[in-house]
């Protein structure tokens, strides 16, 4: 049997032992490095030291050992390339037909709440990916593993064939190459971090797959879901399913549409979404009051919606929810007879969240053709905004209570976006029209009666009066809406014709 070689060096040792036995059976002498070495020894595996190889000590501390070229010799030479063989026989360096190998846990060494600089910096492999990057190139030569998951496929070609197929190379040379790549894309956002930069001149970016997805939008269209490497636990991206059917890719939108705004409240909410829109927002002293309030904003869109909660979901307000056809229910935790009773529907989700954890700023992308949209996530409230009220009447306590309400929720409304709201729930939503006053109509249609004597929220200013029209002719009291545009006093004026309070902000909430 031709002696062949197989370098080892690995921090995930889950299956490497058996799987060096089974090489060392096939005839593969091991070469392995530190902690791997030993564990391979002690399990009576024949190991060879990088050191014997190379006829360098490590030195460094361990930082260079592999960096030698009688280790990336073997690596790169091409094994049908006269010249190659003649350079490795002159230099006496044996060519390595294997390597596994997977890095330094750098991740896991920064999700360390008590991480230092130093800690990190040590944690960024050089070696391990250099070696990798070295045998993915080579791969029309060498086989390279760095998951142990494709241990076994790599040992039945090798019984079956004594060598592995180019196809399954070069997958596996694939996978090397977005390994590294999603290494060096924590580690460049890490140091671009550390380094205060805000917009670098080269953004790289990596997720990890969570699901394949049956279909995305539309059943035409595949689709996956992938969450980003030590994103906030608080989302839907590392929400924990307690029942139900797989999600689609358009519950995953609507499921974070409904998070999104939930968050906005610190009294107990409750907030149905379709289509990535609120139909209806309640709050109250319990989640059961929050819930019936939301559901009697909207009874009809709520069919079949998303619901989020932000307090726990008891029996009560479980039996209210399971009245209704719903698709998910988002909630921090249910009790044990919540479970009971809403698991009777065998497709309802439930996904628990866990609202205590902070919440970490993150960037939103959006792709383009031939292009990615990177801005900063829309966290302005009105605790950060310059309030001014130009018209000669102030908002009462009351009108205060539902302009707050409807400025948290129209943030969330796709543009052009109109919110009539009281102090505790929506009443009407006007969504996506291409014209103000056309949201405006639909949202106080929506209102009817209950229209009188509430708050109206508009995401962007009024380029003419004739929203604040149809806002006094159905009974609103009080306007929340950013200011700016040049019609402003035309807007002012009608508003004090009708005894409108209106209140300017001074920052918009557009939502494309």
């Amino acid at each position: 049997m031709t002696k062949k070689r197989a370098l080892i060096s690995v921090s995930d040792k889950n299956g490497v032992g058996e799987f060096a036995k089974e090489l060392a059976g096939l005839g593969f002498e091991i070469i392995s490095t530190g902690g791997t070495k030993k564990m391979l020894q002690e399990l009576g595996i024949p190991v060879l030291g990088v050191s014997d190889v190379t006829g360098f000590p490590e030195i460094l501390e361990g930082r260079v050992k592999t960096l030698n070229p009688f280790i990336h010799g073997g690596l790169l030479a091409k094994h049908d390339d006269e010249g190659h063989q003649k350079q490795l026989e002159e230099h006496s360096i044996e060519p390595i037909q294997l390597v596994c190998v997977n890095l330094y846990p750098f991740q896991q060494t920064i999700e360390k709440p008590d991480v230092t600089v130093a800690d990190a910096i040590e944690n960024i492999d050089i070696g391990g990916p250099t070696m990798l990057r070295a045998s993915a190139k080579n791969h029309q030569y060498v086989t390279v593993v760095v998951d142990p998951v494709d241990y076994a496929t790599i040992l039945d070609e090798l019984k079956a064939d004594g060598e592995t197929t180019l196809e399954t190379r070069r997958k596996l040379a694939a996978k090397v190459f977005r390994h590294t790549a999603a290494y060096d894309a924590l580690i460049a956002e890490y140091m671009t971090d550390l380094a205060g930069e805000e917009n670098p001149e080269k953004l790289t970016v990596t997720y990890e797959l969570k699901q394949t997805l049956r279909y995305g939008e539309n059943p035409h269209q595949q689709a996956a879901f992938y969450r980003k490497p030590l994103g906030s636990a608080f989302s839907i991206a590392y929400a924990e399913q307690l029942h139900g059917k797989e999600l689609s890719y358009n519950n995953i939108n609507d499921a974070d549409a409904a998070l999104q705004i939930v968050k906005e409240f610190a009294e107990p909410a409750a907030v149905a979404v379709k289509h990535m829109n609120p139909c209806g927002v309640g709050t109250g002293n319990t989640i059961f009051e929050a819930f019936e309030k939301a559901f009697a904003a909207d009874p009809v869109s709520i069919f079949g919606g998303i619901i989020a909660l932000n307090r726990e979901v008891d029996a009560v307000t479980a039996g209210k929810l399971h009245e209704i056809f719903l698709e998910i229910i988002i909630a921090p935790s249910f009790t044990n007879e919540a479970v009971e009773i809403l698991t009777a529907k065998k497709n309802l989700r439930l996904l628990t969240i866990p609202f205590d954890q902070e919440q970490k700023p993150e960037a939103k992308m959006v792709t383009i053709e031939g292009g990615l949209l990177v801005q900063d996530r829309d966290s302005y409230t009105l605790e950060d905004a310059e309030i001014t009220i130009p018209t000669k009447r102030q908002p009462t306590p009351e009108e205060w209570e539902a302009l707050k309400l409807g400025w948290k929720v129209v943030k969330h409304v796709k543009s052009n976006a109109i919110v009539v709201s009281d102090k505790d729930m929506t009443l009407g939503i006007g969504a996506g029209q291409m014209n103000r006053v056309g949201s405006a109509e639909i949202a106080l249609k929506q209102a009817g009666a209950k229209a009188e004597g509430a708050a109206l929220a508009s995401d962007a200013f009024f380029p003419m009066n004739d929203t604040v029209e149809a806002a006094a002719k159905a009974g609103i009291t009080a306007i929340i809406q950013p200011g700016g545009s040049i019609k402003d006093a035309d807007s002012i004026k009608k508003a004090d014709e009708y005894g409108i309070a209106m209140v300017f902000t001074g920052v918009r909430h557009f939502k494309h």
